[in-house]
């Protein structure tokens, strides 16, 4: 019943859980407004369906993240007071630069957006989605801006005991920040891709199972349409076709965008907390060698009896520094290093409780870092190589009749979401015993850090975080049903889910989308894209 490892507990899951919703808002808000900006370009009526369909998406999600990204907040004073305290003078500003765009630009621009089909200029219109988009983007990167600060603290000086900001542009420049940004960004656009390729492969077999669509004999689609089915013509094969191979084009570029930033940020990270990269290689001994699987108990903390079975020689040396040759420091020769700087126990604080006095473990769950780094590259790159197979396999206008590979490509959805969760658990649970890591290039005994068994709120019992915990946990999880069956329910209606009109008689449109987003103005119905 210890509050310190529940409040722990309630902020993992409510962080991962609204950071699904974070990658796919930034990324699918991008590709609409591109798919917007084709369409006002080339007035194609298939970019018109195409954003529609994926703005509805995008529109479900969105309200979903920010109805989860409310309660992140309200969590550090809930359960974190002591912690809100001691960083309240650096994160008041990037927190309160990131409040404004979310709840000012982002709401204001994305509702002339949703309700300004046929009512604005068809450019303010678009412009009113850019605008959306680009405060949801800089609104991450403040976000990202103190989350940093806790990994790498900058552009501060310690005042009573509190670090106080000194120098703005530091901490809004901080290199751990700008690299987590690209990071996290070409994450989001991994998991957009992702998305778009899944669910249209979906929709191009059902035009396969329903005999809208067969393949000739020299294997090439034979674009049909049907009667019956309201949406389902050759302008619907268009655009499921084009999702597809634009989201496979997307996850592949954003996994290459990915690497490279991700290996920037273990560069940071060897400089910055080297006992987090150790600890995600369970490297216990100095060495040069890149584990590509260990055995042992790594889940103990104890190096002891974890052993490298499969490893590339050089190739940490190389992440850590360009070469091939210098050695990096493992977890026991770091341990000492960590105990000599930070001390061997916790401070003997009556705010502490029970925790005052103990002594501090410097390694992180080995088990949590080493399969979360590697979760994190596996899934990205399992992603990438069925985005790669995708654009092959339909190379010919069409997907495969198996139902088995349109089950898989639904599944592959979850890949760049797993991708992106597995990289965040891996960042915050490795920086563990800190709640605000330690700046190696600060000295002196007012160093800025902060351990996290010191930032839990102390008047809190284990009882109330377990209400609150059980409380915050069922209402995600129903809101969680919510979103899945929202998304289900307007997958499977297709284009015409967002597109009503495409079902009202004869006329199925005019063949540009008429003369304003919407299509033929007697049978546009802004609310019917709204709701």
């Amino acid at each position: 019943m210890d509050p310190l490892d529940i409040a722990r507990w309630q902020f993992g899951i409510v962080t991962v859980y609204h950071f699904l919703m974070v990658p796919l808002t930034i990324g699918l808000g991008t590709l609409v407004a591109i798919l917007q900006t084709t369409w006002l370009r080339t007035g194609k009526e298939e970019y018109l369906r195409m954003t529609k369909f994926w703005g509805k998406l995008f529109l479900i999600n969105f309200i979903m993240g920010v109805a989860t990204g409310i309660v992140q907040e309200f969590q550090f004073g809930m359960d974190w007071s002591e912690y809100s305290r001691f960083v309240g003078d650096v994160f008041g500003a990037p927190l309160a630069m990131e409040a404004l765009l979310a709840f000012f630009v982002e709401s204001t621009f994305l509702g002339l957006w949703i309700f300004g089909w046929k009512k604005l200029p068809p450019r303010i219109h678009l412009a009113c989605l850019w605008i959306a988009v680009a405060g949801s983007i800089v609104s991450a990167y403040f976000i990202l801006v103190a989350n940093s600060w806790m990994q790498h603290p900058v552009g501060v000086e310690m005042l009573e005991g509190r670090p106080v900001m000194v120098d703005a542009w530091a901490v809004f420049t901080n290199n751990t920040a700008l690299v987590a940004f690209f990071h996290t960004i070409t994450g989001a656009l991994a998991v957009a891709g992702g998305f778009l390729l899944g669910i249209s492969w979906y929709q191009l077999w059902r035009r396969r199972k329903d005999g809208i669509d067969t393949v000739g004999a020299n294997g090439r689609v034979v674009v049909g349409s049907s009667d019956s089915i309201p949406g389902r013509d050759k302008r619907d094969h268009a655009m499921w076709i084009k999702s597809l191979r634009i989201g496979a084009v997307v996850a592949m570029i954003a996994f290459a965008g990915s690497a490279i930033s991700g290996d920037l940020s273990g560069k940071l990270m060897f400089e910055q907390q080297p006992m987090k990269m150790a600890a995600a290689e369970a490297a216990c001994h100095d060495g040069t060698s890149f584990s590509i699987l260990s055995i042992g108990d790594v889940g103990s903390r104890d190096c002891s009896d974890v052993v490298a079975v499969m490893e590339v020689p050089g190739l940490l040396s190389f992440l850590a520094h360009n070469d091939f040759t210098t050695e990096i420091k493992g977890v026991n020769t770091l341990v000492p290093e960590y105990q000599a700087k930070y001390g061997t126990h916790l401070p003997d604080d009556p705010m502490l409780g029970e925790r005052a006095g103990t002594e501090i473990n410097y390694v992180p769950i080995m088990a949590v870092t080493y399969w979360g780094f590697r979760m994190m590259i596996g899934f990205g790159g399992l992603a990438a190589m069925a985005a790669g197979v995708a654009l092959f396999l339909t190379r010919k206008g069409t997907v495969p009749a198996s139902k088995g590979l349109m089950r898989l490509a639904l599944v592959g959805i979850m890949a760049p979401f797993g991708a992106n969760a597995a990289g965040w658990i891996f960042t915050e649970m490795g920086r563990q015993p800190f709640v605000v890591a330690p700046n190696p290039a600060m000295s002196g005994i007012d160093q800025v850090f902060m351990f996290t068994a010191a930032a839990v709120s102390p008047g809190v019992s284990g009882g109330e975080v377990i209400f609150s915990l059980v409380a915050l946990t069922t209402v995600y999880a129903v809101l969680l049903v919510v979103e899945v069956v929202l998304l289900t329910k307007y997958i499977r209606g297709g284009v015409v889910s967002a597109m009503p009109e495409l079902g009202h008689g004869p006329d199925k449109g005019d063949g540009d989308g008429g003369t304003h987003p919407g299509g033929p103005e007697a049978d546009d119905d802004v609310l019917a894209f709204a709701y």
